[in-house]
């Protein structure tokens, strides 16, 4: 089943927009890790972030609602990698606690909207 989409492109999605401004904010923050850590949580940190809104993005790409939502859980699942990879900095001591809690306040707004994109989207295909 082709969904409408009211977007020209994934770009213009809210929940993509929030997703590359937190992978942005992750890459700034690992910036400052000790240079041992970029294979470690540096790597990892970064990838988890920026598959959050790859995945929207490839997602958004398959014109596909059931396509799509499967890759916003994917997000989900990438987002709760991230929160766990940043708490781990936190608790070895590579990240503040500010940095922390400002890091987790974005997530936690993302995954809100992520849960509400899905659910939208999920209300429309029954609806049909």
């Amino acid at each position: 089943m082709k969904r409408e989409s009211t977007f020209q492109s994934y770009q213009d999605l809210l929940v993509w927009q929030a997703g590359m401004t937190l992978a942005e904010s992750c890459y700034l923050a690992t910036a400052r890790f000790p240079r041992e850590e970029m294979f470690g949580l540096t790597s990892q940190i970064r990838r988890s972030a920026a598959s959050i809104p790859a995945n929207i993005a490839e997602g958004h790409g398959r014109e596909n609602s059931g396509s799509f939502v499967q890759h916003l859980r994917i997000s989900q699942g990438s987002l709760k990698e991230l929160e766990t990879h940043l708490i781990l900095s936190r608790r070895v001591g590579l990240l503040a606690e500010a940095d922390l809690q400002s890091l987790l306040g974005q997530c936690a707004e993302l995954g809100k909207m992520l849960r509400s994109l899905i659910r939208s989207i999920q209300q429309k295909n029954s609806e049909k």
